[in-house]
């Protein structure tokens, strides 16, 4: 087998780093042209890029919460809790691009009865988030939740599947089984 050099595993790095910068960019523009299309059909929509995206899974921590959790900001909190007190979001979708490493998606949470939109962008390495998907295929629904930086738990969304989010779910469960 040859060997890489550390020429190449540099540009290669390089490489997936400028990969990954686009995609977060192509994300940010995704969610602001979302935006724009439910403001034009008049409702009022709030727009968040979480500083960071974890994976969390029951045995994670104290409680056996799951799903993604979304650090955003503490100056974006206002508007979050704003719009969150507003309504009950029972619909949502969920708009995701990948690269070699990294999964980047947008969660569009929505409440009619208000015509109120909350777009969260995030995104996380895959390999991290395989215990999530099958724990996430197995309950069949799936948690999106936002705090800030210091824990502050601003809200919680249940969303009743699994596949928005983890379409390759499936095909984690069949790889580990034949670990």
């Amino acid at each position: 087998m040859p060997e890489i050099s550390e020429n190449d595993q540099t540009e290669a790095i390089a490489k997936s780093a400028a990969r990954s910068g686009d995609a977060w960019q192509q994300t940010l523009e995704d969610m602001d042209g979302l935006a724009t299309r439910r403001e034009e059909l008049g409702w009022e929509t709030v727009c968040i890029a979480a500083g960071d995206t974890g994976t969390e899974t029951p045995d994670a921590g104290d409680t056996d919460r799951y799903g993604l959790v979304h650090v955003i900001p503490g100056n974006e909190a206002d508007a979050f809790r704003d719009a969150f007190g507003r309504g009950e979001f029972p619909r949502y979708d969920v708009y995701r691009g990948t690269t070699e490493s990294w999964a980047f998606l947008v969660t569009e949470l929505l409440d009619p009865g208000t015509e109120t939109a909350i777009y969260i962008a995030g995104s996380f390495m895959a390999i991290e988030a395989r215990e999530l998907a099958v724990e996430a295929r197995a309950r069949e629904q799936m948690y999106t939740h936002v705090q800030k930086l210091d824990g502050t738990h601003l809200g919680s969304f249940e969303h009743d599947g699994y596949e928005k989010f983890f379409p390759e779910a499936d095909r984690i469960v069949e790889t580990l089984g034949d670990e």
